[in-house]
C-alpha cells in the first residue's frame, strides 16, 4: 500500500513542520517576555513560510530591542540631569521606603545614603515631621544645622502615581544665601527709613532747643529781662518740640506695633458675615467718601479659618486705603469677593476704581513705613503682610495707574 505509506509520511512531515513551527513560535514569546531582543532567526531565502516568519520575527525582536536602546538612553539621560539638579530630591513609598536620592539632597543632609525615610527623623526631626505632614503642593521652611554652616531648606512636597503605586516626591533647597540677601536688604531699607523719619523729627527739635537756648544766655549775659514778646515766641517754640516729639513718640509705637504681632488664634470665619460686618462698621466712612460698596462669596457659605480680629484688621486697612485712593475718582466702586480657587486655596480681594500705584511704589508699599498718602504711618500694608505670613498665606497686589487696584489675601488649603 504504497499510497498508504505516503499519506502517512505527509501527516509526519506536516505534524513535525507544526511543531517546529509551534516551538519557533514559543520560543519567540518566551525572548519577548524576558525582553531578551538578540536572538536571530536563521533566513534561507527560499521562500518558504518558515522564512516569512523568521523575517517577521527578526523585524520584531530589532524593533524592540531598538526600543529598549532608546528607553534605557532617555533612563540614563534623566537620571544623569536628576543626579546633577542642585536641588535636593527625594522619592519613597508609602512605606517609607527611598526609591531614588540624588546627589544634592544627600550633599545637603550629609549622608552617603538613605534606604528609609525614618531614617531623616536622626538627622533632623523638624526636617522629617514636615516631610511626613506635606501634601501635594505643600512647603515649610526648615532651619537646619550643616556640618558647612546653617542652611535654610525651603521643603516641597507633590504625590504622584507611578505603575499603581504611590509615590511622594519632596524637593529640598537652601535659601539661606537668598535669605540673606533679601534680609540685608530689608534691614537696609528699613534703617533708611528709620534714620529718614528720625531727622526729620530731630532735625527741628535739636534746632529750635538750640535757638532758645542761645537766646535765652545771651539774655542772661545782657542780665536783660525776658518779655512778654519774647515768652511767647519761646512757647510757640516749645509748643512746636512738643509736637514733634509726639510725632516721634508716635513713629516708635509704630515700629513697637509692627514688632509685636500676636499669635494667630484659629477659629472658623464664615466669610460672608465678615464682609456683612465691615459694611456696617465702615458705612460711614463710606458715605461720606461717596462709595458704592459690594460684596460676592463663591460659594456662599464659604468658610475661612483664621485670626477674626487680626483678618479684620488686615481688611479694614485694605478697605480705608482704597476709600482713599478713590477721593478723586469720577467712579467710586469697592468690591470684596471671597472664592475657593482650583487648589483649594481661598482667595479673598479688594478691589477699587481708584487712582492706582505707580509701578515704581508697588515693589515698595510693603515696606515698613514707605507710604504715599501725605498722612499715613506706613505700616499698614507691612503689618498686614506680617499677619498674612502668621496665617501661613500671602498678600498680592495687582494695579493699574488710573484705572484701580486689587489686593489678594492668599490662605493656603
Amino acid at each position: 500500500m504504497p499510497g498508504a505509506a505516503g499519506g502517512c509520511y505527509q501527516v509526519f512531515a506536516l505534524t513535525r513542520y507544526a511543531e517546529g513551527s509551534f516551538t519557533t513560535v514559543r520560543e519567540f514569546l518566551t525572548n519577548i517576555k524576558k525582553s531578551n531582543y538578540t536572538s536571530v532567526y536563521p533566513v534561507k531565502f527560499d521562500g518558504t513560510e518558515i522564512d516569512e516568519l523568521h523575517i517577521d520575527f527578526n523585524t520584531i525582536l530589532a524593533k524592540l530591542k531598538e526600543d529598549q536602546a532608546e528607553k534605557e538612553a532617555n533612563y540614563q539621560y534623566f537620571r544623569s540631569v536628576f543626579q546633577h539638579l542642585s536641588i535636593g530630591l527625594i522619592t519613597f513609598k508609602p512605606t517609607g521606603e527611598v526609591q531614588i536620592l540624588n546627589t544634592a539632597a544627600k550633599r545637603m543632609l550629609a549622608i552617603e545614603n538613605l534606604g528609609h525615610m525614618r531614617e531623616v527623623e536622626g538627622i533632623n526631626k523638624e526636617l522629617a515631621l514636615a516631610i511626613s505632614d506635606l501634601r501635594t503642593g505643600g512647603s515649610e521652611l526648615i532651619k537646619f544645622a550643616h556640618p558647612d554652616g546653617i542652611m535654610q531648606l525651603s521643603v516641597y512636597a507633590i504625590e504622584l502615581f507611578h505603575r499603581d503605586t504611590k509615590i511622594k516626591l519632596v524637593s529640598l533647597q537652601n535659601i539661606q544665601s537668598e535669605l540673606e540677601d533679601k534680609e540685608m536688604e530689608a534691614w537696609q531699607n528699613l534703617v533708611r527709613v528709620l534714620t529718614h523719619e528720625i531727622m526729620n523729627s530731630i532735625a527741628p527739635i535739636s534746632s529750635l532747643a538750640a535757638t532758645i537756648q542761645g537766646e535765652l544766655y545771651d539774655k542772661l549775659d545782657r542780665e536783660e529781662e525776658v518779655g512778654l514778646a519774647d515768652m511767647e515766641d519761646y512757647a510757640l517754640a516749645i509748643s512746636t518740640i512738643q509736637r514733634r516729639s509726639e510725632g516721634l513718640t508716635s513713629f516708635v509705637a509704630d515700629f513697637r506695633n509692627l514688632a509685636q504681632i500676636p499669635s494667630p488664634k484659629f477659629e472658623a470665619i464664615r466669610i460672608r458675615s465678615l464682609f456683612g460686618a465691615l459694611q456696617v462698621l465702615l458705612q460711614h466712612q463710606l458715605e461720606q467718601g461717596q462709595v458704592h460698596y459690594r460684596y460676592r462669596v463663591l460659594p456662599s457659605d464659604l468658610i475661612v479659618y483664621a485670626d477674626k480680629h487680626l483678618i479684620e484688621q488686615v481688611l479694614i486697612n485694605l478697605i480705608q486705603n482704597a476709600i482713599h485712593a478713590m477721593e478723586e475718582a469720577p467712579v467710586k466702586e469697592l468690591e470684596l469677593q471671597a472664592q475657593l480657587d482650583e487648589a483649594g486655596k481661598i482667595i479673598i480681594s479688594v478691589s477699587d476704581t481708584g487712582k492706582g500705584i505707580e509701578e515704581e511704589a508697588l515693589s515698595k508699599i510693603f515696606i515698613p513705613f514707605f507710604t504715599t498718602k501725605k498722612k499715613g504711618s506706613g505700616i499698614g500694608l507691612s503689618l498686614s503682610k506680617q499677619i498674612m505670613r502668621r496665617h501661613k498665606g500671602n498678600i498680592l497686589v495687582h494695579s493699574s495707574p488710573g484705572k484701580g487696584t486689587q489686593f489678594k489675601l492668599v490662605f493656603n488649603a
